[in-house]
């Protein structure tokens, strides 16, 4: 259905994703306020209107890989860095499988040994479906 644009649909929390965020605001350090910081401007980002013609499909990595993600901010997020993002490009083989920025599944898995469940966006293009941790592709952007 190329060229279709999808109605975003609404998020419902779920009960587990409600305990994640109580987990969220009762963890200590570092890692729990940037957390709960990505959470806050999640929010924000569902609240801006969809995108029109030629985009067909949006992938939100924060909402369906949220465990990897939050895997990885709870082992690498522990001190102070002198980094600064200000932007990325999550490519279909980088964030948008694994909920991490920069980071193609198998140097996820393997070298940074993050773990958690991924699940499947609303609307999944067919030709970039989100296989999580297992995805075989590498990221070349």
């Amino acid at each position: 259905m190329e060229g279709t644009v999808t109605e975003p649909v609404p998020v419902q929390v779920a009960e587990e994703e409600e305990e994640e965020e109580e987990d969220d605001e009762e963890e200590e350090g570092l890692a729990g306020r940037f957390l709960r910081l990505e959470r806050e401007q999640n929010a924000l980002l569902r609240e801006l209107p969809p995108f029109g013609d030629p985009v067909s499909h949006v992938y939100h990595p924060l909402d369906y890989a949220w465990e990897p993600h939050c895997d990885f901010v709870r082992r690498y997020c522990r001190t102070p860095k002198r980094v600064l993002f200000l932007g990325m490009n999550p490519g279909p083989f980088g964030m948008a499988q694994t909920g991490v920025p920069f980071g193609e599944a198998w140097h996820v898995r393997e070298w940074l040994r993050v773990v958690g469940g991924v699940k499947k966006p609303p609307s999944e293009h067919p030709k970039r479906p989100v296989l999580g941790l297992s995805c075989r592709r590498a990221e070349v952007s």
